[in-house]
């Protein structure tokens, strides 16, 4: 009766951090390029119960039954994202991109390292640089001159640039996206940021809409993909599992209520 109530007792803990997931993924609903989790969950070890044929009377061994394998419960183990695409909506921006299929933008952080996003909702700093929401340079370092009137950004990333008077276009750079044999190990950051792993492995590089990258889509931004429906299907899974496990720490109690009724 006491391994229930602690078997019970995990039970809960673990279906409580599956409705943490599930809020945050709701929470993130409307985040530019965010992409939903989901806890993976896993047995504990199991204890071996020696049993008798015989029941527990008598002169017979109470071990020559079946080997009886009791476990003590679940425990979330991973929190797993799933980098399937969002759905692409059209910004009015010259300077959002989405991204149509796989790869990552590079942005350049304070320290000098490289960070990785989805996000695409870009914008002129002070400087002229191409920078995220918060303000932090892609990688590829596209400036952008003030006498510039309009921006083109081609699907395979050619950033070019009309000039105030001038007839032609000028080249502004080459936007390069990074890639990763198992996203799923990426590190999230914050501020839709995922950094580099041992488990996601190294990245590789190369343009938009060749060797398996997205094409890019100037003007749209990638939403979250994260499905309500589905969310509040796995909120309502959560739920019940938490109230039978209570169910269970619950009739342990009554339980021994009813062993310690019968000394009276």
């Amino acid at each position: 009766m006491f391994r229930a109530l602690s078997t019970g007792a995990l039970g809960m803990s673990a279906q409580q951090r599956s409705v943490d997931n599930v809020a945050n993924n709701l929470a993130n609903v409307n985040t530019t390029g965010y992409k939903r989790t989901s806890i993976a969950f896993q047995d504990m070890f199991y204890e071996n119960v020696a049993s008798s044929r015989h029941g527990a009377s008598g002169s017979r061994p109470s071990n020559d039954g079946p080997s009886l394998q009791i476990g003590h419960g679940s425990r979330p183990v991973a929190t797993i994202r799933n980098f399937m695409q969002g759905p692409v909506e059209e910004s009015g921006s010259a300077l959002d991109i989405a991204i149509n299929g796989s790869g990552f933008f590079q942005v350049e952080m304070p320290d000098g390292s490289i960070a990785y996003t989805r996000d695409g909702n870009f914008s002129r700093d002070s400087t002229g640089l191409m920078v995220n929401n918060s303000g932090l340079p892609l990688a590829d370092m596209i400036e952008i001159p003030m006498e510039a009137v309009g921006i083109d950004i081609s699907q395979s990333g050619v950033v070019t640039a009309q000039l105030a008077g001038s007839g032609g276009q000028i080249d502004l750079g080459q936007i390069e996206l990074a890639k990763f044999v198992n996203p799923s190990g990426l590190n999230a950051m914050g501020d839709n940021l995922f950094g580099e792993t041992e488990s996601s492995g190294m990245p590789f590089y190369g343009n938009p809409g060749s060797e398996g990258f997205g094409l890019l889509r100037q003007g749209y931004l990638e939403q979250s993909n994260v499905d309500i429906v589905n969310e509040m299907v796995k909120l309502i899974e959560a739920q019940r599992a938490y109230e039978t496990n209570s169910k269970v720490v619950q009739t342990a109690e009554d339980m021994m209520q009813v062993t310690n009724s019968i000394k009276r």
